[in-house]
């Protein structure tokens, strides 16, 4: 750990940004040492991705300064702030899939021959081995990037910022897409890279993360900077409190409640034996109104798999998929709605918001749907939908006809959920809601999930995050190698679902 005497590689003054007259970002400081994991933390639309572009040249502060090793800089572009030593990978990886790994490291700075000026292949493939060699990772550089999981993507995203001799590594939710094995290795590279006296600005939602790497953190909120803290001697509480500004409540399952919707309410969606061949073995799964059922395992576990079926995105080559009381057969997403499903995706920005339209429109996409050609729902109907789901589930948005890809992360999920919602659903399906938005908004979206429970919806939650899945579910079907493994009682605690995830008896 860097020390206050540590070399200062950058500090930010004052810095300001403002959009159409709103203060994005005010006055906010910043120093970051050699040798030292810095985290920043704060909710979705605190000011951490303004800050970020700040620092690497994507806009230019409207006040303020930053200094690199002690002189003032103004990077007007990233490429402009690559020179300056300060690198940035970003939470979706940023590469092109089609092209090898070492065309990703190096392109844009590939070594020519003397005489021809031609790219010198044997040159770029041996540099691109020796970065991958720093970061412990053992892959052929001539390769497609496609060939490789997104975990190793990542890792090229580093060796790439790396190989241009960063002073500063600024790591933009980067565990985001990982498992907790990947989470393990991404950190292990970062120690190594704190060892050498790289200076390390990590940005991400996960607490118990932060913890585990950081030595200082800076919390943001609504655009300040509240403070900086010693991460050590920040306790889980107080720094929720910083980033919220608030005490914030845990979102819990009662135990009186998850008993009586297992053992209660009738059963509204059933698996039986589904399969699909390559992709998930023979699987059985029911669900029952008023029950929140979990669904845990790791990345690859064939969590989603399993919903695509269940929900008529991909066919299925044998097994029964029950609806209520009858047997059906789901030609597509269209059925799937019909018959009272919903999904929120887990890739929200591909598959579930369409970031050109408003917040009006989003909402009312997926009720139009359902209605087909026979009815379409007027201006009116959509403004009273989405003002009734805006102030429901306390989506912040300057309006309902903000394009909603101008919304936070969190609010992005809400207004995907407000889709779903509309359409009014006897089963919600949601594939990692909370997945890379801030704490207080995940508390308040378990918290709707739980109050959709209790007015007897049945809902399927996928989850990544163990604390979640237990906190809030009846039920806990355990995924491993694309089939299921198991089911434990909600109150079972995380250990119990890791353990059947290792590979021990249900």
């Amino acid at each position: 750990m860097a020390t206050d005497e540590a070399a200062i590689v950058l500090q930010a003054r004052g810095l300001g940004k403002r959009f159409a007259g709103v203060a994005a970002l005010e006055e906010v400081d910043l120093i970051l040492r050699a040798g030292e994991v810095h985290a920043l933390m704060g909710q979705n639309g605190a000011g951490k991705s303004t800050l970020i572009k700040l620092l690497t040249g994507v806009m230019r502060p409207d006040s303020g300064e930053i200094w690199v090793n002690g002189q003032a800089v103004s990077p007007s572009s990233p490429a402009e702030a690559q020179q300056l030593g300060i690198s940035t990978v970003y939470q979706e990886v940023n590469l092109c899939p089609n092209l090898s790994v070492a065309e990703n490291i190096i392109g844009g700075r590939y070594p020519r021959r003397r005489w021809s000026g031609a790219i010198d292949w044997k040159a770029v493939n041996a540099h691109a081995r020796e970065v991958l060699a720093g970061l412990n990772l053992d892959v052929d550089p001539k390769r497609p990037l496609s060939d490789f999981p997104v975990a190793v993507q990542q890792m090229v995203a580093i060796a790439r910022a790396l190989s241009v001799s960063a002073k500063l590594l600024i790591l933009d939710e980067p565990t985001s897409s990982l498992d907790e094995r990947e989470v393990q290795e991404l950190f292990a590279v970062i120690r190594r890279l704190r060892e050498q006296g790289m200076a390390i600005l990590f940005v991400t939602h996960f607490l118990d993360q932060m913890y585990a790497v950081s030595d200082r953190v800076t919390v943001l909120r609504n655009g300040r900077r509240v403070g900086e803290y010693a991460a050590a001697a920040l306790p889980h509480g107080p720094l929720v409190a910083a980033m919220v500004g608030r005490e914030l409540a845990v979102t819990e399952r009662d135990a009186a409640v998850r008993s009586a919707a297992v053992e209660e309410g009738a059963t509204v969606l059933e698996a039986q034996a589904l399969e699909r061949r390559g992709q998930i073995a023979p699987t059985d799964l029911s669900l029952r109104a008023g029950e929140v059922l979990g669904l845990g395992g790791l990345l690859g576990s064939g969590r989603t798999e399993l919903v695509r079926l269940m929900f008529g995105l991909d066919r299925a080559d044998a097994g029964k998929l029950r609806i209520g009381q009858r047997e059906v057969v789901l030609k597509g997403p269209a059925d799937a709605v019909a018959q009272g499903l919903a999904l929120c995706p887990e890739e929200r920005k591909t598959e579930g918001i369409v970031a050109e339209l408003s917040v009006r429109e989003n909402i009312a996409l997926a009720l139009q749907a359902k209605l087909g050609l026979r009815r379409f729902l007027g201006r009116g109907e959509q403004e009273e939908l989405a003002r009734r789901y805006v102030e429901l589930l306390g989506i912040k948005t300057a309006g309902i006809e903000t394009p909603v890809g101008l919304l936070s992360g969190g609010n992005q999920q809400k207004v995907v959920l407000a889709r779903w919602l509309a359409t009014e659903p006897t089963v919600l399906i949601l594939d990692e809601p909370t997945r890379g938005i801030d704490v207080a908004a995940k508390q308040e979206i378990m918290g709707q999930i739980l109050r959709l429970a209790r007015k007897g919806m049945a809902v399927l939650f996928i989850s990544a995050e163990m604390d979640e899945l237990v906190r809030i579910s009846d039920r806990i079907a355990v995924m491993r190698d694309r089939r299921k493994v198991g089911e434990l009682p909600g109150d079972c605690g995380e250990s119990a679902v890791y353990e059947l995830i290792a590979g021990a008896d249900a």
